[in-house]
């Protein structure tokens, strides 16, 4: 498949193999892209990314701290000498402190709110200003969000805000970057057992549920969520812009849980 042949981008937020950023990145690389990866500069995360860079046979590795500016300003100025120009970002980046995913809402603390916030949806921002500085053709900016948005996720919690205020971002950065022929759209994906998604709690049984609710009566598979992004960073989407796009099998159309369930009374 060679529908992103010559292109060239940048994917953030590979933890390991099983990250949804991971499954893009292989959904990329078999249409024809070129790919490089950012990183948060810590010891650990890096010795993960380099395993994932060297089993997709990626040659570009940069440095990249979502909650620095001056961070992410040395990312694109090797992301620039190293391609020059880019066709693609994908913004796969969210943290949140463990006890304000746990627990009352309520208690969320200010510096964990500016935190998640500013981690989760702020960097967007100033990443999408660098990207489009190295689209002067036009392009397409992804980031992931989660229908934690939208509803209220037990244990999501200040990351349910934040991810909220990620989609609005999208919408506001769409209409910016419009006139420079660059795309910006999300991808609210489904719930998938990663180190990311451990943190909320009980996923287990939140794969059991969800899996039995949702309309297709299964849970995404990572590969789909890959070819998610490939259809948004890809020509095939050229008419679409500020986009929220579900990835989750329907789940999120639901209302109540089916009658065979048992659990609507």
């Amino acid at each position: 498949m060679s529908l992103l042949k010559g292109k060239k981008g940048i994917v953030t937020g590979v933890v390991n193999e099983y990250s949804y950023a991971t499954h893009i990145v292989r959904s990329l690389l078999d249409a024809g892209a070129t790919v490089g990866l950012t990183y948060l500069p810590v010891p650990a995360v890096e010795r993960r990314i380099k395993k994932v860079a060297e089993s997709h046979q990626i040659q570009f590795l940069s440095p990249m701290d979502a909650s620095s500016d001056s961070s992410i300003q040395s990312g694109f100025a090797a992301i620039q000498k190293e391609y020059g120009s880019i066709d693609f970002f994908v913004h796969s980046i969210a943290f949140a402190n463990m006890e304000d995913l746990k627990g009352r809402f309520i208690h969320t603390s200010r510096k964990g709110f500016e935190l998640a916030l500013g981690v989760s949806a702020y960097s967007l921002i100033p990443m999408a200003k660098g990207a489009s500085e190295l689209m002067p053709s036009g392009g397409a900016i992804v980031t992931l969000s989660y229908l934690g948005s939208e509803k209220v996720i037990p244990n999501y919690n200040v990351m349910g805000v934040a991810k909220a205020a990620l989609e609005c971002s999208v919408r506001y950065l769409a209409y910016d970057l419009g006139p420079q022929n660059i795309r910006v759209n999300a991808i609210s994906a489904g719930p998938q057992k990663t180190l990311a998604s451990s943190a909320v709690g009980d996923i287990d049984s939140m794969l059991e549920y969800s899996g039995k609710v949702s309309p297709l009566k299964r849970n995404v598979e990572g590969k789909e969520v890959g070819d998610a992004a490939l259809y948004l960073v890809s020509s095939l989407s050229s008419g679409i812009t500020g986009e929220i796009l579900h990835v989750d099998c329907g789940y999120f159309i639901m209302g109540a849980p089916p009658a065979e369930l048992g659990l609507a009374k």
